[in-house]
């Protein structure tokens, strides 16, 4: 059973890291929700998928070395909400430089850039007050 879970998170993460390297920015926020979901499928097999052990202990009786872990369902809730919230910060951002850009294509982003930047901060500083024209 665990061989199946680890071939699946395979898959999820290679199909994730494929859509995050396309030049398509739909595409590459499916890719950021995938990464997240196979993040929590990791996190999910690196606890125990089978324990014959109950998860509620009786009363009465101590069996904490033994009982289910929950630590790896705090940390798939915690990586839940990071991951969503990295995604809807990721959305945002697309959305605001789409409009600010007049393009969602990433190429004609990287064209508005300002081509000035290969000059040193000498040259392309702004004259100062005092200096001589």
């Amino acid at each position: 059973m665990e061989a199946l879970y680890a071939t699946a998170f395979g898959g999820m993460l290679a199909a994730a890291l494929y859509l995050l390297m396309s030049r398509h920015l739909l595409r590459m926020v499916l890719g950021l929700l995938l990464l997240g979901n196979s993040v929590n499928l990791a996190i999910f097999i690196s606890g125990r998928l089978s324990s014959p052990v109950p998860p509620l202990v009786p009363e009465g009786e101590i069996l904490l070395a033994v009982g289910a872990n929950p630590l790896p369902q705090a940390l798939i809730l915690t990586a839940i909400v990071i991951s969503f919230s990295l995604v809807a910060f990721t959305v945002v951002l697309f959305e605001r430089a789409g409009s600010a850009l007049g393009t969602a294509d990433p190429d004609a982003m990287r064209d508005a850039e300002p081509r000035d930047l290969a000059r040193g901060p000498e040259e392309s500083a702004p004259p100062r007050r005092g200096d001589a024209a």
